[in-house]
């Protein structure tokens, strides 16, 4: 069978998959799934073209890796073939454990459980189908091995997964702030004394790469559309869990509904990888449409009104709400719902926050300058754009949804 296949993708435009391992990990039904995943949960309730999915994006993270490692081999730094190998299909699984439209459900579908682990899981079982071909791959993954910079090409304040969701989630959304200098940041990165870093010469383009970050949070993940479309789809989740909680017979994916009478507090094992590497984005829609029909108003309602797109009333400010602007717009909540305990269900407050960049001296994390005189430095340090008191605070958003 030939395994050297191209794809043609709409970013970075031919993809071409480096080895037999590349080619047996996105022919496998577990990677395939992503297909049926969208990248970026509900912003396509805000933003139409995000129909993109995490099978995309792990594609592109692929094309990227491959060109970082070539770059980095250009310059002399010692790269295997079998370390190469494994670096791509470290990044090709880097999202394999995600569920239905991505982040959106992670504590909600399994509350218990991240989807890291379940991607440890998946990768486990794919190993030992493959008589340990990932095992390297495994190690990368993990940061177990012995060449640092490969793991902070996977999982990094400057990998490849970022480099690619920035510009990919920008083209998706038209939102061109999220637009970032790829080429030229992977043209300069380097390795030294192990650590990924990235010469002099790239600061402007990291410093847009910063910024571009904290701008399609705030403008895109952060949404407060989007935001209040998630938590109103985490709540009919949590109605129909506490319907069949109380036996109640209800209509829906037998996947979905298998997870959500998995006890809350289980932690990932294998008894989860069948009924999770079943559900998809379909699943949620299947039963949203069933829901419309329950017997319940709450979980009816809910179910209605995010298939029509009649989201919740939702505001967003920089300070918090005062107590007694909640207790009205919650008494006014409540008139209209008519049932105190379903007010938790039609009414939400949450505070949002994110951090544009971390910077960890015990643990290193950061990105790394190399200066022309050998020395490597921390970006903040040497930037005249990102002071490092502004880009390390925490931004933090006040959100109030209602009915």
């Amino acid at each position: 069978m030939n395994k050297n296949k191209i794809v043609n993708d709409p970013v970075w435009g031919f993809i071409q998959l480096p080895s037999e391992l590349a080619y047996d990990i996105v022919s496998h039904p577990y990677f395939q799934r992503l297909r049926r995943i969208v990248q970026m949960g509900l912003s396509f309730l805000v933003y139409p073209g995000a129909v993109h999915t995490r099978f995309n994006h792990s594609l592109g993270c692929l094309h990227l890796m491959k060109e970082a490692l070539d770059m980095l081999q250009a310059k002399g730094v010692p790269i295997t073939a079998e370390e190469k190998d494994a670096a791509c299909a470290a990044i090709l699984l880097h999202d394999i454990g995600h569920g239905p439209l991505s982040h959106v459900l992670e504590h909600t579908l399994l509350p218990s459980v991240s989807h890291e682990a379940v991607s440890q899981l998946i990768m486990q079982r794919l190993n030992r189908e493959w008589n340990g071909r990932l095992d390297m791959a495994m190690a990368i993954f993990n940061g177990r091995y012995d060449k640092p910079f490969l793991h902070q090409l996977v999982s990094g304040q400057l990998d490849v997964d970022r480099l690619d969701y920035l510009n990919r989630d920008s083209f998706y959304t038209g939102v061109q702030e999220g637009v970032v200098g790829t080429e030229r940041i992977i043209k300069m990165m380097n390795v030294h004394e192990g650590q990924l870093v990235v010469e002099e010469k790239s600061i402007y383009s990291l410093e847009k790469f910063i910024l571009s970050r904290r701008m399609m949070f705030w403008q895109v993940y952060l949404h407060k559309t989007s935001v209040c479309a998630e938590l109103m789809l985490g709540h009919t989740l949590d109605r129909a869990r506490f319907l069949l909680g109380e036996n109640e017979e209800l209509a829906g994916s037998p996947a979905l509904l298998q997870l959500l009478r998995r006890p809350s507090g289980q932690a990932a094992d294998d008894t989860l990888l069948e009924p999770f590497s079943a559900i998809d984005d379909s699943d949620i829609w299947f039963s949203l449409k069933a829901w419309t029909q329950s017997r319940d108003m709450v979980l009816r309602t809910l179910s209605q009104r995010l298939l029509e797109r009649k989201l919740f009333k939702s505001e967003m400010r920089n300070v918090p709400f005062e107590k007694e602007y909640i207790e009205r717009v919650g008494a006014e909540t409540l008139e209209k719902v008519g049932n105190a305990d379903w007010l938790p269900y039609f009414f939400y407050e949450k505070s949002l926050s994110t951090k544009s960049y971390k910077y960890d001296t015990k643990e290193d994390d950061g990105i790394r300058v190399l200066l022309k005189d050998g020395q490597v430095v921390d970006l903040t340090t040497v930037s005249d754009l990102l002071d490092r008191h502004f880009v390390m605070k925490v931004d933090e958003k006040h959100l109030l949804c209602h009915a």
